[in-house]
């Protein structure tokens, strides 16, 4: 987990949101962000996660509670701000994109910004080249894949230069090659130090890739803490309907097989890790 003595990208504080007359779907959700952190937000459907993504945003207001940027309390005035700096790439991309070619979708955020055409060309062409879809730019988008459409909506945040990018249920509806890829570009994306936060009912990938987990039920956060010790907390994972990654598992099965001592702490993530652990041993 990153440094928490540094300040705050982004603070939510004790923020409550409820849709029209029913139960509130967040209650009382506050969460310190820090520059550079890889966030996995966990938890089963309808546990608050998308809704929670969607007020930080400032696509939706809670009903009580701030949300702080970089030091400044979010009100009407800013909340453009907060919206250009924090960036939803959604579960569907056909929900998020609705131009008619992929320059022109692109496009379409930095425009709203009121940017020079000179710097809206620049920051289109970046995100398009970024992603790979350069050549994509005059086709329609709705008759790219599925892969493809979330390099698109990916590119359209990137064009607004978001510095907190949010993705809601990324794999989602995506074949292991283009799942792939987009974790490919999520190591890059993290190589440089940008600030994500990840909804995923993927354990497996969550496990791998984040640095940090944020666990919803029932509105509220339940637990954050690194991966490893969220999945070590059983009743942490009965209240989210969450199961332990494979990796996780399988070093659990071989501590008790006596395979490897039981006190060894190294828990590897992913196969890479795995293999190393395996041949110090062999």
């Amino acid at each position: 987990m990153k440094n928490t003595t540094q300040q705050p990208i982004l603070q939510v504080k004790d923020i409550h949101f409820q849709y029209n007359d029913e139960k509130e779907t967040l209650r009382g959700v506050s969460l310190d962000i820090h520059e550079g952190e890889k966030i996995a937000v966990l938890g089963s459907n309808g546990a608050g996660k998308s809704t929670f993504f969607l007020n930080i945003n400032g696509v939706l207001k809670s009903s009580s509670g701030e949300i702080i940027y970089r030091g400044k309390k979010i009100d009407k005035k800013s909340l453009n701000e907060l919206r250009k700096n924090v960036g939803i790439v959604f579960q569907d991309a056909d929900n998020q994109i609705i131009a008619s070619t992929v320059e022109a979708e692109v496009s379409f955020g930095p425009m709203n910004l009121k940017l020079p055409r000179e710097e809206v060309i620049n920051r289109v062409d970046k995100a398009l080249r970024y992603m790979n879809i350069f050549d994509f730019k005059k086709r329609a988008p709705h008759y790219l894949s599925g892969g493809e459409k979330k390099r698109v909506s990916i590119a359209d945040i990137i064009a607004m230069e978001s510095e907190i990018i949010i993705f809601d249920e990324p794999t989602a509806a995506l074949d292991p090659l283009n799942a792939a890829m987009l974790e490919e570009v999520l190591g890059k994306m993290s190589e440089e130090g940008r600030t994500m936060l990840i909804s995923t009912h993927d354990v497996d990938f969550a496990y791998r890739w984040a640095d940090r987990a944020v666990v919803f039920s029932n509105g509220q956060i339940i637990a954050d803490d690194t991966p490893l010790n969220i999945f070590k907390q059983e009743d942490i994972l009965e209240q989210a309907s969450l199961k332990h990654p494979t990796m996780f598992d399988i070093y659990r099965i071989m501590q008790e097989n006596n395979m490897i001592p039981a006190d060894l702490a190294e828990y590897p993530r992913n196969i890479q890790e795995f293999q190393t652990m395996v041949a110090k041993r062999a």
